[in-house]
């Protein structure tokens, strides 16, 4: 038997024509059902459930989890998933690292790469990914992998789940397809979505080759920073975040079966796609949201803001105040500050900085070799800023009101030191002399003149 069937949403919580095939909201405890009726209603495990299916509870948190922090969904599905597990084998996972890897020592300096060009082979989404930087331990759930994806072919008759961290994608080029267990998520540069550990997928090629960026995360589950003064609007909206509808496959065919674990790929041969959730419900499950839809918020009258103020997701860590990961992007916006200089200042910072570009120009690099696809690192109290180009402009500009626009770059952000890849170090990408950026500076020191 072979089908693929769409989602038929409940009455209760059917998508919206602007939603049309997700629904609407972060975190929310959300129901979704293919077939009519496959939803147990008022409990969770019956005697029996509809047309045949098993239940099975992915939990995302430990049970006693606090309740704001508590993140479970059950699923109805044709097979249970230790019904998908056979004998697995070690398998070849290529470039892809997990910290702890220190693998080379490079010199505590900048790093900046030109983009990673597509390979001419045919590459999945596994055979594709890329390891730039990793930090902390993926064994103790803290940290973070930074990677890149070029993916050049669709996942055939091939599945993947991570039980190491979740994934945050954000595309650069080209879309990709993320068929889950729950459901069908479509992104394209501009986009990010969110699998959460443990959830099953297969990613395909919707309009030719991809490139984009990959955040494994190892530690607290992304989710929303708090607003403080700001208060209950702007920077990313819960509503613009979007959760597929349910969808399954009844799919007999010989496939293969992906798993990362304790920083190794590990495959089995199965004989059915897995992707055969049929109804679920719970607040643990994939999600999509558009960076054109954040509205970030700044100083309107002088002086600039820390750049946490355009965090779009965080994952939190022990200590309060620190985060794991954030998450933060520099969108099109308007710049009114007086008397400022407006890129950002040049600093030192506990935190280490991975960024990319997703297009346009990033207002704090105009001299060029930061394009999009691209790749800087600045990592842990080692200082950083504008180059020579920038800081020219910015100084001397008339200040009347600009906007940047057509612009989009994006930092992942991590407490720890991140540590550079041998893949990352050895290419031909890493622009050499990146690290010489700021002794171009000019010394403008002048005692007798105070402006």
């Amino acid at each position: 038997m072979d089908t693929t069937t769409p989602a038929i949403p409940r009455e209760s919580r059917s998508s919206s024509a602007l939603h049309e095939g997700y629904m609407s909201g972060f975190g929310n405890g959300f129901e979704t059902e293919a077939l009519p009726g496959a939803l147990p209603i008022g409990r969770n495990s019956p005697q029996r459930c509809a047309y045949g299916l098993y239940a099975e509870q992915l939990s995302g948190s430990p049970f006693t989890a606090p309740r704001t922090t508590n993140e479970r969904s059950w699923l109805y599905r044709i097979r249970p998933t230790v019904a998908h597990w056979k004998r697995f084998e070690k398998a070849d996972i290529g470039l892809w690292k997990t910290a702890p890897a220190r693998e080379i020592d490079m010199p505590i300096a900048p790093h900046r790469w030109d983009p990673i060009p597509l390979p001419e082979e045919r590459s999945s989404f596994i055979e594709g990914i890329r390891t730039i930087t990793t930090a902390g331990d993926a064994g103790t759930q803290a940290g973070m992998g930074a990677h890149i994806y070029l993916v050049t072919r669709s996942m055939v008759d091939e599945y993947f789940y991570n039980a190491d961290g979740e994934l945050l994608f954000v595309p650069e080029q080209g879309r990709l397809r993320l068929w889950t267990e729950f459901g069908i998520i479509d992104i394209g540069p501009g986009e990010i979505a969110v699998i959460p550990r443990g959830v099953k997928l297969r990613v395909e090629l919707l309009d030719g080759p991809a490139r984009g960026y990959l955040c494994e995360n190892y530690g607290g589950a992304f989710t929303l920073p708090e607003r403080g003064p700001i208060g209950a609007n702007c920077m990313a909206n819960p509503r613009d975040f979007l959760t597929p509808v349910a969808a399954y496959e009844d799919r007999d065919a010989p496939s293969k079966m992906f798993v990362k674990w304790g920083g190794n790929l590990w495959v089995t041969n199965i004989d059915h796609s897995p992707l055969d959730v049929v109804a679920w419900h719970g607040n643990y499950a994939p999600y999509k949201y558009d960076l054109r839809t954040y509205s970030p918020v700044g100083p309107i009258l002088f002086d600039h803001a820390d750049p946490s103020i355009f965090t779009v997701l965080t994952s939190p860590s022990e200590t309060p105040g620190t985060a794991n990961i954030d998450f933060v992007i520099f969108p099109e916006r308007w710049l009114v500050a007086e008397n400022t200089f407006r890129p950002p200042w040049y600093h030192m910072n506990v935190m280490s900085e991975f960024m990319g570009l997703i297009f346009g120009q990033y207002d704090a690099k105009t001299g060029g070799g930061f394009v999009p696809g691209g790749i800087s690192l600045h990592n842990t109290m080692l200082p950083h800023g504008p180059d020579v180009s920038a800081f020219e402009k910015a100084s001397s500009v008339e200040l009347k009101p600009h906007k940047l626009e057509g612009t989009l770059a994006f930092m992942f952000e991590t407490r720890f030191p991140q540590q550079v890849s041998a893949f990352a170090a050895e290419s031909q990408s890493l622009q050499k002399d990146y690290d010489l950026y700021g002794v171009t500076l000019k010394k403008l020191f002048d005692p007798t003149r105070r402006k």
